[in-house]
């Protein structure tokens, strides 16, 4: 019998590779011997892949069966292959078309029983699959509505590993396969009644909820329209936390490849998405005791994405910046500038995009008193210093704005309700039209937004820097070394995207002194 051939897909972080799965039937002692590199989850689906098929009514011969994992030199991880292997070695066995097999790409785990279970990461793995020309894809059924969001891909579903075998045309008895998918579903049924019912979703909050700060909102505005990183310090219960929520809800929607990136990243982190694309930019606010591993990503064996991965495209939220460790946000110093994160292991390399805007929140000492009126701060001016140097100077040089975010008093919260506050949907629209003048002066390069362009482009080949005339305030600032040079290109970033928010072609020098304001922030 020839060798039997199908596929399935190796992950490392969100790239896939098709792997070849071939089986082997020979006449020799019973057994089954996995080979090509895997890893100890894989080596143990000797065990699954025997006891499922004989479960299943499909049961493998006894006879000697090598299954080669290809290319060999590939590290493969997990039990995502078992499905495959299972359909390699009935082809072999002659007990499936081997035809057939050799034209799907296969994804599942395989329970005792011969049912399918579902796996994370299908999505990046069907896109990978579509995108090295593959057209069908079996998955389980668990797994089937998100595999569908690939677009151009046939999906087939099935709940157990005899009901994958008569699809490829195995001579079994179709009352088992259909006895064998009722007790399937009911067991499945379950699960799913014996599992914790979802977390709800809090409703997004409004911009219009946001009281007085009328500068901290206009700041809010130009970062969402350039995609700029934030920084906002200010006492307890001055508005910083309810403010960053409201920044996702002003931004764009997202489009189809951005969105199936997102959804990628969710479903490699076991965060299956339901319900079609999300379009929305995604808020990830981890805690201040995540590691270093949890804000980037990382694992041992199968590498998954952190909290800033899964934030792409949307915005990465720390409150209470202060309280991580150094350690664990001078991580993010890399991925600011570069805009992806590489994760490295032994025989492995792991990217993972990481384009977000970065909002930090922090009170200005451990007890948030200091600078307010009325209020004595406890905290001596060495435990201050030592409070806000965890934010290390190279870290907050790569961020654009800095905002302080004070208290609003009574009387600026009764002119408050008098006049018409900005909503998240205008908000949107202005941010929307900035974005879009943003894109078509940009057209023809690789960035869309003004905070992704690089600083000597825009200075130079790019033709950007609005003239020393309009400068001069940010000339005298960098000669006095009150900001730096990428300071400098920050600033010019930022005066775009107030001139884009305003509708004019060129910045001005209000727009270079505002950006100007915003960089070196506000103080109580």
């Amino acid at each position: 019998m020839p060798v039997a051939r199908t596929r399935a897909v190796a992950l490392i972080g969100l790239a896939g590779s098709v792997v070849e799965v071939e089986a082997d039937l020979a006449s020799q002692l019973p057994g089954l011997v996995i080979i090509g590199l895997p890893d100890a989850a894989l080596g143990e689906a000797r065990e699954r892949v025997r006891s499922a098929a004989s479960n299943a009514g499909c049961p493998l011969p006894q006879r000697r069966l090598t299954v080669n994992l290809s290319p060999a030199s590939l590290p493969k991880h997990g039990s995502g292959f078992d499905l495959a292997i299972a359909l390699a070695c009935l082809a072999a066995a002659g007990m499936v078309d081997p035809a057939s097999v050799d034209r799907m790409v296969h994804l599942g785990e395989l329970g005792l029983d011969g049912r399918v279970r579902p796996i994370a990461g299908v999505l990046p793995a069907v896109l990978a699959a579509s995108r090295a020309g593959h057209r069908t894809v079996m998955v389980p059924e668990a797994n089937a509505e998100e595999a569908a969001l690939v677009p151009g891909v046939e999906v087939i579903a099935v709940g157990s590993l005899i009901e994958a075998a008569i699809r490829h045309g195995g001579s079994f008895d179709p009352e088992t396969a259909e006895a064998f998918r009722e007790r399937a579903a009911r067991e499945r049924d379950v699960e799913a009644d014996a599992s914790p019912p979802p977390a709800p979703v809090a409703p997004a909050g409004d911009l219009a909820d946001v009281t007085g700060n009328t500068d901290a909102v206009q700041a809010l505005l130009a970062a969402a329209a350039g995609g700029h990183h934030v920084f906002l310090g200010g006492p307890p219960g001055a508005g910083k936390t309810m403010l960053a929520s409201r920044l996702p809800g002003i931004l764009p929607d997202l489009d189809a490849d951005a969105a199936l990136e997102v959804a990628s990243l969710r479903s490699l982190a076991g965060e299956a998405p339901h319900g079609g694309l999300d379009l929305r930019p995604p808020f990830v606010a981890p805690h201040h005791t995540a590691s270093a591993a949890a804000i980037v990503g990382g694992g041992s064996r199968g590498i998954r994405p952190g909290a800033a991965p899964r934030a792409s495209h949307g915005v990465l939220f720390l409150d209470e910046a202060p309280e991580f460790a150094a350690s664990v946000l001078d991580v993010l110093r890399q991925p600011l500038e570069a805009g992806v994160i590489s994760i490295h292991r032994a025989n492995a390399v792991a990217t993972f995009p990481a384009r977000f805007q970065l909002v930090l929140a922090a009170n200005p000492c451990p007890c948030g008193q200091h600078g307010l009126k009325n209020s004595d701060c406890t905290c001596p001016p060495v435990v201050r210093r030592r409070y806000l140097a965890r934010l290390s100077g190279p870290l907050m040089d790569r961020i654009d704005v800095h905002l302080w975010v004070p208290r609003i008093t009574a009387q600026e919260l009764r002119m408050a309700g008098e006049r018409p506050s900005l909503t998240s949907a205008e908000a949107k629209r202005r941010v929307s039209a900035a974005r879009e003048a943003a894109a078509e002066r940009l057209r023809g390069t690789p960035w869309r937004t003004n905070a992704e362009v690089p600083g000597p482009w825009l200075r130079g080949a790019g033709g950007l820097h609005p003239g020393n005339r309009a400068c001069v305030s940010l000339d005298r600032a960098l000669e006095r070394g009150t900001v730096t040079m990428r300071g400098y290109d920050r600033v010019l970033k930022v005066a775009w995207s107030l001139a884009d928010l305003d509708g004019v072609a060129i910045p001005d020098a209000d727009h270079v002194g505002h950006a100007l304001a915003l960089r070196k922030g506000m103080q109580p």
